[in-house]
């Protein structure tokens, strides 16, 4: 990948699997966890959401961290990027919500992230951001760390056709 300089957002609601499917790809791709970067950086930040427990990203200040960078940037906001292509990663949201418990998140957050993934909120903005063309959805409620990673591999290395709209969790609401 290093050779063609692509760019690759894998995205999702926290808790679909991201930052575990892209460890098991940093032998082979340059893996940049957007989460991590910002966290260790005051100044990619602008201020602490209380209420969700979180940082607010500075993405102008994260866009020009990053520059000229190539390979796979995870992250829920990595979609917000410039990229070639995007992975959205999807779970149900009731295996979202046993996810984000068991991790300690709170009440609010679980029941946001939830209804979030339900109505494809992420999904949403990459389509818009980039084009029905350039994302792909891989759901991920059933499949091990390892399939995710398969699925993110074909992506990067061309063998899967953009699929958006595919994954379908309305039901929950």
């Amino acid at each position: 990948m290093s050779e063609s300089g692509d760019r690759i957002a894998v995205t999702g609601t926290p808790g679909t699997g991201k930052s575990t499917a892209t460890a098991l790809l940093a032998d082979e791709y340059d893996v940049i966890h957007l989460n991590d970067l910002i966290q260790d950086d005051e100044d990619l930040w602008t201020e602490r959401d209380p209420q969700r427990g979180s940082l607010v990203a500075d993405l102008e200040a994260i866009a020009d961290r990053l520059g000229d960078w190539s390979g796979v940037l995870d992250s829920h906001l990595a979609h917000r990027f410039a990229v070639d292509r995007v992975v959205v990663l999807r779970c149900a949201p009731e295996t979202l919500e046993r996810r984000l418990r068991e991790r300690g998140a709170p009440p609010t957050k679980v029941a946001e992230n939830a209804e979030a993934e339900a109505l494809d909120v992420i999904l949403s903005e990459a389509v818009a951001e980039h084009g029905l063309d350039r994302v792909y959805e891989i759901d991920g409620t059933e499949r091990t760390p390892q399939e995710i990673a398969a699925g993110i591999r074909d992506v990067i290395e061309g063998r899967r056709d953009p699929s958006a709209g595919e994954v379908d969790f309305t039901d929950y609401l």
